[in-house]
C-alpha cells in the first residue's frame, strides 16, 4: 500500500522568533515551580501544559513493578530552612528551592555546625552558585547552598527544618497524541522532573509544549506523541505500559537543554543509521556549525528507548548537551541563560526535522530505460546549460529505484533536501515518478 502523501510541515505558518519569545515566556512560568520526579510539582507544571495541549495525565501508583524498577514514594516538601545561632534563616527553600536536596525525609532539629555539615552540599568550584542535589533512591536528608554562605557560618547551634512527606503515591506522566493522516509515530520525550533549572530542562518541557501547539494546527502524515514524565522512571513506567503498542513508534527525538547559545547537538539513536538520524544529519549538514554525536548508553532518557529490549530510533537533540555547559546543575541555570532566539532556533530545527520525516520516502521512476526528455514536459530551461534544479531532477530520476529515500538521494547529490523534495514533487505530476 503506497504511504499516505504529506505536504509537509508549513514552516511559514511558524516563526522561529515568535515561537522563541513564546517559549521562553512559558520557561518563566514553569521556573519557580518545585519539581521532583513525583509530587504536586510535577503535577502543577501538567496543570500549566494542559493550556496548551491536551494532555492525558497517568498516575503509576507506589510500589507498581515496571520492568525492573519498582515505582518509589511520593515526596513533596512545603518548607525547608536553617536558622543560625542569632535565629536568622540564612538558608530558605522560599528563596531557591535547589535548597534543599531532592527527596530529603522530614526532619525538625537542632544541630551544632560540625554534625550539620555532614548534610550540606556546595557547588564544587563556584562558591556563590547553588548546586542541585538529589538522593532518589537512597533516604537522606540535606540543604544545598552556596559556598560562602557556608563559609560565613560560625560554631553553633543551627535549627533546622525539612517540611516534607515521603509517603505511598504515585508518579505522574503526561502524554498528548496530535493525530496525522497514519497511525505510526514520531515520539517526542522530555523529563519534566528538575526545579528551578531554566535550561536543563525547563527548555525542553517549554519547547516541546508549544511545538505540540503548532503541530496540531498543521496537516500531517504522522501522528506526533508528546510525552513529558519524570526522568528514567517515567520513561520506564511508560515504557512497561506500552510494550503491546511500541511497533508504532518510528521515529523519536528526546528534547532537552534547548535554549542556550550554543550550536545544536545530535546524539543519534542506538541503530545509527536510523531515518530520524539520517533526517537530523540531513537538516545540520545545512544549518551550519553543529555536532553529531555517536550513542553511548549514558545520558538521558534516550537510554531507555534505546535499550536493547526495546531498540526504538530515538535520538537526543539539544543544544549544549546536559553537564558541558558550566552552569548545569546548579543556581546559574537560570532565566538569564536561555535566550529567546536561541529557542526559537531549536522550535525551528525541531520542524525542519519534523518537514523531512513528513516529506521523506522512496520513489519509483516509470520511465527508467534511459534518460526521459524533459524539456517536452516543461521541466527543462529553454537554454542548456545546467542548474541545480536541473541536477536535483536527474539526481531524484537516477535513484528513483525504491531502494533510495529521499534524504539518501539529497546526502548523495550534496543538494538539499528541499531542491530533491521540488523536483520529486515535479516529476510526479508529469507522471515520471510514482511514489512507494
Amino acid at each position: 500500500m503506497a504511504e499516505a502523501r504529506a505536504a509537509g510541515i508549513d514552516l511559514a505558518a511558524a516563526p522561529a522568533a515568535e515561537a522563541g519569545r513564546e517559549i521562553y515566556e512559558l520557561i518563566r512560568e514553569l521556573y519557580p515551580i518545585c519539581r521532583s520526579i513525583s509530587g504536586d510539582g510535577v503535577r502543577q507544571t501538567f496543570d500549566l501544559l494542559s493550556r496548551l495541549l491536551p494532555l492525558r495525565v497517568t498516575e503509576v501508583p507506589t510500589g507498581t513493578r515496571v520492568l525492573d524498577w519498582t515505582v518509589p514514594r511520593e515526596w513533596n516538601v512545603r518548607d525547608a530552612w536553617i536558622e543560625d545561632p542569632k535565629g536568622k534563616r540564612i538558608v530558605d527553600l522560599n528563596t531557591s528551592n535547589l535548597h534543599v536536596l531532592g527527596y530529603s525525609v522530614p526532619v525538625r532539629t537542632t544541630l551544632r555546625l560540625d554534625d550539620l555539615r555532614k548534610h550540606l552540599f556546595t557547588h564544587p568550584t563556584q562558591p556563590d552558585w547553588i548546586p542541585f542535589r538529589t538522593s532518589y533512591y537512597n533516604e537522606n536528608w540535606g540543604f544545598c547552598l552556596t559556598q560562602r554562605q557556608l563559609a560565613s557560618m560560625t560554631d553553633g547551634e543551627y535549627e533546622v527544618c525539612i517540611d516534607s512527606t515521603l509517603a505511598d503515591g504515585s508518579i505522574t506522566y503526561a502524554e498528548a497524541l496530535i493525530p496525522g493522516e497514519v497511525q505510526d509515530e514520531v515520539l517526542v520525550s522530555t523529563y519534566a522532573c528538575h526545579p528551578s533549572l531554566a535550561n536543563d530542562n525547563c527548555s525542553g518541557i517549554a519547547l516541546v509544549a508549544v511545538l505540540g501547539k503548532h503541530l496540531s494546527r498543521m496537516g500531517l502524515r504522522y501522528s506526533y506523541r508528546l510525552l513529558f514524565s519524570p526522568g528514567s522512571i517515567g520513561p520506564i513506567s511508560w515504557l512497561a505500559a506500552n510494550e503491546d503498542s511500541l511497533d508504532r513508534i518510528k521515529h523519536g527525538l528526546v528534547a532537552s537543554c534547548v535554549g542556550d547559545p550554543g550550536h545544536p547537538t545530535y546524539k543519534r539513536s542506538r541503530r545509527g543509521n536510523a531515518e530520524i538520524d539520517r533526517a537530523v544529519a540531513n537538516v545540520l549538514r545545512d544549518r551550519g556549525e553543529h555536532e553529531l554525536r555517536e550513542f553511548v548508553p549514558l545520558g538521558g532518557d534516550e537510554r531507555q528507548f534505546c535499550s536493547p529490549g526495546f531498540d526504538l530510533p530515538v535520538g537526543a537533540l539539544s543544544r549544549t548537551p546536559a553537564d558541558q555547559f558550566p552552569e548545569y546543575h546548579s543556581s546559574a541555570d537560570n532565566l538569564e541563560l536561555v535566550q529567546a532566539d536561541a529557542l526559537g532556533d531549536s522550535f525551528a530545527l525541531y520542524l525542519t526535522v519534523f518537514d523531512v520525516l513528513e516529506r521523506n520516502g522512496r520513489y519509483e521512476n516509470l520511465n527508467p530505460r534511459g534518460e526521459p526528455q524533459l524539456g517536452k514536459r516543461g521541466l527543462y530551461r529553454s537554454v542548456a546549460g545546467g542548474s541545480n534544479r536541473e541536477a536535483a531532477l536527474l539526481w531524484v530520476l537516477n535513484f528513483s529505484d525504491g531502494r533510495h529515500d529521499l534524504i539518501e538521494i539529497s546526502d548523495r547529490s550534496g543538494l538539499s533536501f528541499q531542491a530533491i523534495c521540488e523536483a520529486a514533487d515535479a516529476l510526479e505530476r508529469v507522471e515520471l515518478l510514482r511514489r512507494l
